[in-house]
């Protein structure tokens, strides 16, 4: 092989791999934007499920467990809602928009990590105005399949429901004050709820009332 066909099969290849480069921007850039909404209304949905008595659901800031983003909501109820028709400047069609009038405060949603078995789990959870527990969910995790993925079942997520920051605390045995280890799954039980969903709460109390619980 000579010097120039050396080259040749230098250029085409470099030719090759800016045109893939090329290619994988523009299917970025055309499909973030779809990703990005569709990100957005599953988040959506999953904090109206978290308190569907709530009207209006509003970030209240952002932090950082496990260095990871996480945010912090409050939940509202409206006294009224207004609704108006209005031209959206894109599309030109009209559209409805929703005025929340004279909001009063229901609870919170809050976002957490634990450190689980095999992965970082990621954790919703709602509590009402005095930091009590009304419902807990599983947004991802990767748990070991038949142990750790039981996280996500019913029987261990509705023991949460009415604890306080001092009952998030995993015990072996039944417990109606505490939160009961699934079992062989003691790791992920702990990560859900003491590293996950109790730092959240504790986080949400030292925030929002200035609350530091043990």
């Amino acid at each position: 092989m000579t010097v120039m066909d050396m080259a040749k099969i230098t250029v085409n290849l470099v030719v090759i791999y800016v045109i893939g480069g090329l290619i994988m921007a523009f299917v970025y850039a055309k499909t973030s934007p779809i990703m990005f909404i569709k990100a957005k209304e599953e988040k959506e949905a999953a904090l109206k499920l978290m308190m569907p008595e709530a009207d209006k659901i509003s970030s209240l800031g952002t932090w950082e467990p496990h260095e990871k983003h996480a945010e912090y909501y409050v939940a509202q109820k409206c006294e009224e809602i207004k609704v108006t028709s209005v031209k959206d400047e894109k599309t030109g069609k009209m559209k409805e928009e929703k005025e929340c009038i004279n909001p009063s405060d229901i609870g919170y949603i809050v976002e957490g990590f634990g450190k689980g078995y095999s992965s970082y789990i990621h954790v919703l959870a709602s509590v009402d105005k005095n930091f009590i527990v009304q419902k807990v969910s599983i947004l991802g995790h990767g748990e070991t399949p038949g142990l750790g993925d039981e996280i996500e079942k019913d029987y261990f997520l509705n023991q949460f429901k009415g604890k306080s920051v001092d009952n998030l605390v995993v015990i072996k045995g039944e417990s109606p004050d505490k939160i009961q280890s699934i079992t062989g799954a003691t790791i992920s039980s702990r990560a859900v709820t003491e590293d996950g969903v109790r730092n959240a709460v504790k986080m949400l109390k030292e925030k929002l009332s200035g609350e530091v619980q043990g």
